[in-house]
């Protein structure tokens, strides 16, 4: 469902494997832009407990905005990662 305008989305995910010190996070997340024309889809990612990198991709609108966060969202499940927390608010 796309995110009603002043709307807030988030989804965190975590991908660990002790054996491998493998420890990272997956943010994503739909964001209105400063003049709220754009859609925002932002991702984050890196090691847990450290600073990561950080990526905004704009789109034309919510809808468009939405199908690019779910197959982020199925690709990092592939992966391996798991939903941590699911966050939506309005700002």
């Amino acid at each position: 469902m796309p995110p009603a305008p002043g709307h807030l989305h988030l989804l965190v995910l975590e991908r660990r494997n002790p054996t491998q010190n493998m420890a990272r996070f997956y943010v994503l997340s739909l964001e209105p832009t400063l003049f709220g024309d754009d859609v925002a889809l932002v991702r984050e990612w890196g090691r847990l407990g450290r600073q990561g990198r950080r990526r905004l991709d704009l789109y034309a609108d919510a809808v468009i905005a939405t199908k690019a966060l779910d197959s982020w969202l199925q690709r990092k499940i592939r992966c391996g990662y798991r939903k941590q927390a699911q966050l939506e608010s309005s700002r």
